[in-house]
């Protein structure tokens, strides 16, 4: 009889860009696995009759299925697997926090490591891409007849066009800037999710049958009403929160100050990274502080370091536990060098006569009782204020709602701080025919939250036309 193997609590490592290299280039850091290291990862996968990882996943992976395929090599059926629920499977599979979702869930968590999910996602999605075996577009559907306009092409915008044209109904994709993709091309750093990964994501959903249209914004060439009016019977709005946050002290106005959402943008989305191919102004300061914990502030830290900063400081009021950014990007940017000036809070910025920063007041923090977040309440301590040396401030402390779609549109429903209100099922807003999804509704969250949100408005559309004569 032959001996059961031995089921290993560790999961597969995954090779990476030595650190010393990686924080003077703007390659991707994780270096994904090969077909040997997927397959050896998959094998600790117990395939439960009751798998409680799908649950945790928002866009309904088959998790147990597609591993399956990969434990018997069969990479392309994976690929399919997965790309039945998720049309970007290469972006969630790099940027996705498997580690508060599915995998949080995964049974082996309770012992060991949880099976590397979103590393197997990743692979599987980056074979179908090196090795040509393209997923076969779904048979074309009789169409609808009906025809829906999708507000922004991010995350969201390109989860429910993709589903809403498997269904048979025609999406056009209506995206202010200029590349589709949203957060994906202008937030997250190249060296985290290289943008020809988000091109083919984008022009797998174009092959679906969804039209794109750039440089195309939604409040100033066209309203929403105007696209009720006219040819569209349905509108989804994933515009995103990108309108940044300040701190609202002394000095912000300085020259070397950046929110954090121009900083990246002007780095990602504009190339500044590439220059002199790209000839796009940005400032790179020799001492650079950076203002927020979260993962665009680790984002930006890390931008900063590869542009030739020689100091980054992290600056954030609370203790590393309260980090909320992942703790993967935390560990990667502190083997890269980035500094993190824990429990302080920035008061007043500092300059020179020509108006430049020069550096920046601080007072040290103390953490109290949990606020509303369930975090400890940083406290000021009395007395305790200092000059930190920098010369170039971002402040990355999140973003809202950019208020030009609601304001162009009346009788949408927004709250207190500006977002759309939306039946958290559905999807569906004040207005009849008009759904919203992703950040404009939840505020700043996860690339896969966004998806998630997408696919259960696509079924609500869906329904809402099918009760429409004529479909």
């Amino acid at each position: 009889m032959a001996e059961k193997k031995k089921l290993s609590l560790k999961r597969e490592p995954m090779p990476r860009q030595d650190p010393k290299l990686r924080a003077h280039n703007f390659s991707e850091v994780a270096l994904g696995y090969s077909p040997e290291q997927a397959i050896k990862e998959a094998a600790r996968c117990l395939t439960c009759k009751k798998p409680r990882c799908v649950p945790g996943c928002p866009v309904e992976v088959d998790i147990p299925g597609f591993i399956r395929w990969i434990q018997e090599g069969d990479f392309a059926k994976a690929v399919q697997t997965i790309k039945a629920t998720n049309c970007l499977p290469a972006v969630c599979g790099r940027v996705c926090p498997q580690e508060d979702q599915c995998e949080k869930l995964c049974v082996l968590a309770k012992k060991g490591a949880p099976v590397a999910i979103g590393r197997l996602e990743r692979f599987v999605a980056d074979y179908e891409a090196q090795q040509g075996c393209c997923v076969q577009v779904p048979k074309e559907v009789p169409s609808t007849g009906k025809r829906v306009a999708v507000v922004g092409a991010g995350p969201s915008g390109l989860t429910v066009a993709g589903d809403l044209a498997k269904l048979g109904h025609s999406v056009t994709i209506f995206e202010a800037l200029h590349e589709p993709g949203g957060v994906l091309v202008y937030g997250i750093p190249e060296f985290r999710l290289p943008k020809a990964i988000v091109q083919r994501e984008v022009d797998f959903v174009k092959s679906l049958g969804a039209e794109l249209k750039t440089s195309f914004v939604i409040g100033h060439l066209q309203t929403v009403d105007e696209l009720m009016d006219g040819e569209y019977d349905a509108v989804y709005l994933g515009n995103g929160a990108g309108l940044p946050y300040f701190m609202n002290i002394p000095g912000e106005n300085l020259n070397g100050v950046y929110s954090a959402n121009e900083f990246l943008t002007r780095s990602n989305l504009m190339r500044a990274y590439k220059f002199p191919e790209y000839d796009t102004p940005i400032k790179v300061g020799r001492k650079v502080a950076v203002v927020g914990g979260g993962n665009v502030a680790m984002d930006s830290c890390r931008t900063a370091l590869r542009l030739g900063s020689e100091e980054v400081l992290c600056v954030y009021r609370r203790s590393r536990v309260e980090l909320p950014a992942r703790q993967e990007e935390i560990e990667n940017a502190e083997e890269e060098g980035v500094q993190f000036k824990l429990l302080n809070n920035p008061v007043r910025i500092l300059g020179d006569d020509e108006g430049w920063v020069t550096g920046m007041e601080c007072i040290r923090m103390e953490l109290g009782e949990p606020d509303e977040s369930g975090r400890r309440r940083p406290v000021p301590v009395k007395g305790s204020e200092f000059i930190m040396d920098v010369d170039q401030v971002i402040v990355a402390i999140g973003q809202g709602a950019n208020p030009l779609v609601a304001s162009t549109t009346p009788g949408l429903e927004i709250n207190k701080w500006g977002y759309i209100v939306a039946d958290s099922t559905t999807g569906a807003t004040s207005r009849k025919g008009v759904y919203a999804g992703g950040d404009i509704v939840t505020g700043a969250a996860t690339v896969i939250l966004a998806m998630g949100a997408g696919r259960d408005a696509a079924r609500a559309i869906d329904a809402y036309l099918r009760e429409q004569k004529g479909c």
